[in-house]
């Protein structure tokens, strides 16, 4: 069974229902096990169906649904989690 932990203590800006969204988007289409907690999501599954790389385009997708693709990226954390990191903006 893989474990896969994605942190979104900076998409908590965006609101508690963001995040709620999100989970449940994830186990819609991985039809796994997710767990919630403060300041991470975890994603408890088969093999197949929760690789890194799936994962991965699955916040891709999510973000770009919800119009955040501009304001936040997915990349890779430590073995076996990712990051939702806000992108820096530069002024001009």
């Amino acid at each position: 069974m893989a474990e896969i932990k994605i942190s979104i203590s900076e998409l908590k800006s965006e609101g508690e229902e963001v995040i709620k969204e999100l989970a449940e988007f994830l186990r819609e289409k991985t039809k796994a096990e997710i767990d919630t907690t403060t300041d991470a999501i975890i994603v408890k599954g088969e093999e197949k169906t929760v690789s890194k790389k799936y994962l991965r385009v699955l916040l891709r997708k999510f973000l770009h649904q919800i119009e955040l693709k501009d304001y936040f990226r997915v990349i890779g954390g430590e073995e076996n989690s990712l990051m939702v990191k806000e992108k820096k903006i530069e002024e001009e």
